[in-house]
């Protein structure tokens, strides 16, 4: 009677899942993940692994119940979109897991802490007597740990701010827990209070210690300052792998040297027409002193804005709905900011470099060199519209299952594709125009060159530094800026590839099925906008109706046509 009972049950989720198209399972993945996340809130935590890694594993197997042979094309797409990201997430967990375990012996109370936590998340009542005991040795664990970390010696960064953020999120959830009864029990009130600060305080005053347990001097290669993590190439083609690129590292760099060569000429044909000869650089300090004056670069920037939507629309070259062209606005970045984003960032908001008040005279001078007309005309509609606004707003719109499966190479990607494709409709009208646009677009060859060089062990940070000052034209300061953004930043380590290898792909589609007749440019440019962010090989697959497989990995060659540039 069991086993059929366990049949039935196999047969109905099985009938479910074939009922459901894969964006609606999509959906309720999302729904999934969202209650567990805000569940399993103490990240990291073994709870929140050994979580997760079910979850993922659970997901995996009901991927497998559908018959993927009789799936719509659009569904397949979604299914392999599905696939590589439950794959990819699992495997992120896993490596974090291993993070976790480097520190684990140094977090006080882990599981006794742990538990107190899972029980007022359903409302035990607790002996007040008993919690002020806890606290009282969970503070002297406290000690323990930070003596034992003391004796151990020196953490790297990474795992320094690791374990700190570890004991920081397990001092908020003790404290969120006991916020749950102080006031509202008042035996727990009476006993806990002095407890519990005591113990708040020492978790703080360790997560403190923790970050800043590393031997700096010993962390820095150079003399750049520059603390970064060169993941190594084993694992560079991993999340190549993930972003279904087909291309090595070392192939990656010698298509952007390729890219950087053609962007050089056509510097020097600039630079002649300017009337500087082959000193390009000369040319490029010249449209540095463009500069418009403090204060005067927001209205530069509305009418740069103005200026792209009515080439893109008097061309016809993409649908921009009007509500996208009226709710973008715009906010200045404070001079912290600009420490790490010296130029423009963007989206819905467009976020505007300029000098402030508060800045050395040498930081303001940089700004505004750095942010000149001719180089913010390649910029802000990379920023606004046809780039980071428009793709957001149309994210929030179409194909909504897909937003999770969110890649730099399509948004970073498309937003630069532009570049390639205004240049050739001659939007840069005059020399000037033409060096700011090719400035960029050395900048993103250059980033190839330098982070791949730097995550392949070949390259210290001083090195990227020197060779942005001396390929790209970089004032220092910037230069030490996009460096350090790279490797300390947010950013994943392939974040800084993806604006010109997306581009790129773009680039050879647009080739494949504009140049050939097979469709509009206003129609590819719709229908990528139309099918969300995803691997662009998955939009070449959408696109050309591709023949699938469940085990479907990327070969595609998306730089050939450089040979011919």
């Amino acid at each position: 009677m069991k086993t059929l009972l366990s049949f039935l049950i196999f047969l109905f989720l099985t009938a479910s899942a074939s009922a459901q198209s894969v964006a609606d399972l999509i959906t309720t993945y999302q729904a999934d993940y969202g209650a567990l996340d805000r569940k399993y809130s103490i990240q990291p935590s073994d709870e929140y692994f050994d979580r997760f890694d079910q979850f993922y594993s659970e997901w995996l197997r009901e991927l497998e119940t559908l018959d993927f042979r009789e799936l719509p094309h659009s569904q397949k797409v979604d299914y392999l979109l599905f696939k590589n990201d439950l794959e990819r997430s699992a495997y992120f967990l896993d490596s974090e897991r291993d993070q976790f375990e480097e520190i684990a012996q140094f977090i006080p109370a882990k599981d006794a802490a742990m538990d107190f936590i899972n029980q007022r998340r359903v409302g035990t009542s607790m002996d007040g007597k008993k919690v002020a005991t806890w606290f009282n040795n969970w503070g002297k664990e406290v000690r323990l740990k930070r003596a034992a970390l003391e004796e151990y010696g020196m953490l790297s960064k990474r795992q320094a701010s690791y374990l700190s953020d570890a004991i920081q999120e397990l001092q908020e959830g003790i404290s969120e827990a006991y916020e749950f009864y102080f006031g509202f029990d008042p035996d727990f009130t009476w006993w806990v209070e002095e407890p519990f600060k005591t113990l708040n305080d020492s978790l703080k005053s360790y997560a403190e210690f923790a970050e800043t347990h590393f031997d700096a001097e010993k962390e820095s290669v150079d003399e750049s300052g520059i603390v970064g993590t060169p993941i190594g190439e084993e694992e560079i083609n991993r999340r190549l792998g993930f972003e279904m690129i087909s291309y090595s590292p070392q192939e990656l760099i010698k298509m952007a040297n390729e890219q950087y060569e053609w962007t050089h000429n056509e510097m020097l044909k600039a630079s002649r027409e300017l009337g500087y000869g082959d000193d390009w650089k000369a040319a490029l300090e010249y449209v540095k002193t463009t500069h418009v004056e403090a204060g005067e670069q927001p209205p530069l920037v509305k009418e740069l804005a103005d200026e792209a939507v009515t080439f893109l629309e008097d061309r016809d070259l993409v649908t921009i709905p009007e509500l996208a062209k009226e709710t973008w606005r715009m906010v200045m970045l404070s001079p912290e900011w600009q420490k790490f984003a010296p130029f423009f960032l963007g989206g819905e908001t467009v976020r505007i470099a300029y000098p402030t008040n508060t800045m050395t005279h040498e930081e303001k001078m940089m700004s505004m060199r750095g942010n000149n007309p001719h180089f913010s005309k390649a910029v802000v509609h990379h920023e606004l519209i046809p780039g980071h606004h428009l793709q957001q707003f149309m994210n929030q719109r179409y194909e909504t299952h897909r937003r999770m499966f969110y890649t730099p190479f399509w948004t970073e990607g498309w937003a630069l594709y532009w570049e390639f494709v205004l240049w050739e409709k001659d939007f840069p009208n005059n020399p000037e125009d033409k060096i700011g646009m090719l400035y960029w677009r050395m900048h993103r060859a250059a980033r190839i060159v330098f982070s791949l060089n730097y995550h392949l062990g070949n390259w210290t940070p001083q090195e990227s530094i020197d060779y942005l000052v001396e390929k790209v034209g970089h004032e220092y300061a910037n230069a030490e800026a996009e460096v350090r953004r790279s490797f300390e930043g947010n950013y994943g380590p392939l974040y800084q590839i993806a604006y010109m290898v997306g581009a790129m792909q773009f680039y050879s589609l647009r080739m494949e099925l504009v140049d050939s007749g097979q469709m509009t440019e206003k129609e590819f440019h719709d229908t990528i906008l139309q099918n969300n962010s995803i691997p662009v090989a998955m939009v070449k697959a959408l696109l050309t109706k591709q023949e699938l497989n469940p085990d479907f990995k990327s070969e595609w060659k998306f730089g050939d046509y450089i040979e011919g540039m």
